[in-house]
């Protein structure tokens, strides 16, 4: 087969979500299955792939989508605790001490805390933690979601302390000689990697310098009484301040600390820099009114999250007493979740260790070469819901309180388990379609191939765009590097450009590929208990997505 039909076969799985999800704007929960019957079909009849392989593929995705239940149920129930306590009562009261401006507080929660989040996490965590607090702190639940998945570009490259470069990329590229030899040329594998790292993190900065502006203008331009772009614009050197003070520091970590720790340390640096400047008003416009959302009885049903009507229940659902919270204590629980995750992912202490060491391993699913560990402790939900339940302790939420804050949960997570149950199992089938009696490279490498054939020598301008589709349909920036770095270096010593230049473009665009990525809105929009609409989320996403991977390519092309 040619390589350009072979390639917009393997596109068609793509195409499908485009046209059902964002065109039609049918639910993740009925795009997703025809969606997932393509990519089999297609594995089976033009791959060639044996049925085992594919079944193999799906009960993985099975087992991963599981896995992404358990962390969102772990989010929401962490919210429905607070709610529970009262402790969100305190804690929307001290964002109001540091402004009442609906601007600066998502610069704020999404942004900053949720760069830190991704940093310490990474695997979609931000957007667990950011789009429901936003949520409690009364934001409309779309213009929620879709901060949550904007700031899901820039520290996605060095989200869960490196994971993506120092696994995605490390794996994809350790195991071929001509990388090898490239690495010994600059000073060993360490020192390749900890530059191609580097490279990435500048990318980064300069791409995500108008990230947290972004964020606000889409804000006020969907979810503002004037709907309009100028009210977000209003507070732009605020914006850009805030984008320099978390991507410089970002920027100097990566230089001397290595690809663990800029987005965690950027993320913290920002946050204490940013908070400051917000209590004292520094480069807000002056004399003006802080900006809000319309008043929630004008809100369409569509901007509605079932988590957001917590405070409208009985008194008797909540904990028996005075719901009064220091500041310190309504901000306890999430401070925990922040120091566990830093602890438990950092690979210098033995917490990562001693939690990884519980695995459930199903090896040669089907009697195939794929198999899958699961690391249960070692998830995110686990943290969740170990700080859901100290917080019950801390806070004195009754026993009736807890049983609704748990059954509210489980009610909300059903309504997105459909979508996830079909998102995740496509992927897998679309990846594992190597090894067919075609003699075909497996769907990602061959829509890959084709690209690569129509854009010849200006592939830098389009590598960061390959590497966002593979991050878009694996669901992760590490997946996606795993895959494609090994190609994109070939392409840039075939097309005689630096591939190291290359291969930091397919990061920064797999990064990127995470705000469009539909399992990653199926699960940001599960949390807050709005499912139905992931269509209209990535609609509002995708031109982001090609700013940050355009921008990306231009500077590739510059650099390169």
């Amino acid at each position: 087969m040619h390589p350009l039909v072979l390639s917009l076969c393997a596109l068609l799985p793509i195409l499908v979500v485009a046209l059902l999800l964002v065109g039609l704007r049918w639910p993740a929960s009925l795009a997703m299955p025809i969606s997932y019957v393509t990519a089999v079909l297609l594995a089976l009849f033009v791959w060639w792939v044996p049925g085992t392989q594919v079944a193999a593929a799906s009960i993985r995705g099975l087992i991963i989508s599981i896995e992404l239940l358990y962390i969102v149920f772990g989010a929401i129930l962490l919210l429905n605790t607070l709610e529970a306590s009262g402790a969100m009562n305190q804690i929307r009261a001290g964002f109001r001490d540091i402004s009442p401006d609906r601007r600066v507080q998502v610069i704020i929660v999404a942004w900053l805390f949720g760069s830190f989040i991704e940093g310490a996490a990474g695997f979609g965590t931000p957007a667990a933690i950011a789009v429901p607090l936003l949520v409690g702190l009364g934001f409309p639940a779309p213009a929620a979601i879709v901060a949550g998945m904007l700031i899901q570009s820039t520290p996605v490259s060095f989200g869960a302390a490196g994971t993506p470069i120092l696994v995605g990329v490390n794996s994809g590229l350790s195991s071929a000689a001509n990388v090898q030899a490239v690495a010994a040329s600059q000073g060993g594998w360490n020192t390749f990697l900890a530059g191609i790292g580097l490279k990435v993190a500048l990318l980064h900065t300069i791409a995500g310098t108008l990230v947290p502006l972004a964020v606000v203008t889409l804000m006020t331009r969907h979810f503002g009484s004037n709907r309009s772009f100028r009210d977000g614009l209003a507070v732009w050197r605020f914006a850009l301040f805030a984008a320099f003070a978390m991507t410089i520091p970002y920027l100097l970590v990566a230089w001397t600390l290595g690809p663990e720790f800029p987005s965690i340390l950027g993320g913290l640096t920002g946050l204490a820099i940013v908070v400051t400047a917000a209590k004292r008003r520094w480069l807000l416009p002056r004399n003006a009114q802080p900006w809000d959302f319309p008043s929630s009885a004008e809100w369409p049903a569509s901007w509605r999250s079932p988590l957001a009507d917590l405070d409208s229940a009985p008194r008797d659902n909540r904990a028996p007493t005075v719901p009064q919270h220091s500041a310190f204590s309504a901000w306890l629980p999430y401070l925990l979740v922040a120091l566990l995750l830093v602890l438990t992912r950092l690979s210098q202490l033995p917490f990562k260790a001693w939690l990884s060491s519980f695995a459930i391993s199903v090896e040669s699913i089907a009697n195939t070469t794929i198999s899958y560990t699961s690391k249960p402790l070692y998830l995110p939900g686990t943290v969740f819901i170990v700080v859901s339940l100290l917080t019950c302790w801390l806070h004195g939420v009754s026993w009736q309180a807890t049983r609704t804050s748990w059954w509210r949960s489980v009610t909300t997570l059903r309504k997105a388990s459909v979508a996830l149950l079909f998102t995740v199992p496509m992927v897998q089938v679309f990846i594992y379609t190597m090894g067919g009696s075609a003699g075909y490279d497996e769907m990602p490498i061959a829509l890959a191939r084709g690209v690569e054939r129509l854009v010849g020598q200006a592939w830098p301008l389009f590598a960061p765009i390959v590497g966002g589709i593979g991050a878009a349909v694996a669901g992760s920036n590490t997946i996606s590097n795993m895959m494609l770095s090994l190609f994109q270096f070939d392409v840039g010593q075939r097309i005689g450009v630096d591939p190291t230049w290359v291969v930091a473009l397919q990061a920064v665009g797999g990064a990127a590929g995470n705000t469009i990525c539909v399992h990653n809105v199926v699960a940001a929009s599960a949390v807050v208990g709005l499912v139905g609409r992931e269509g209209e989320i990535i609609r509002t996403t995708a031109p982001f997505f090609l700013y940050y991977a355009t921008l990306a390519g231009i500077l590739g092309m510059c650099l390169a």
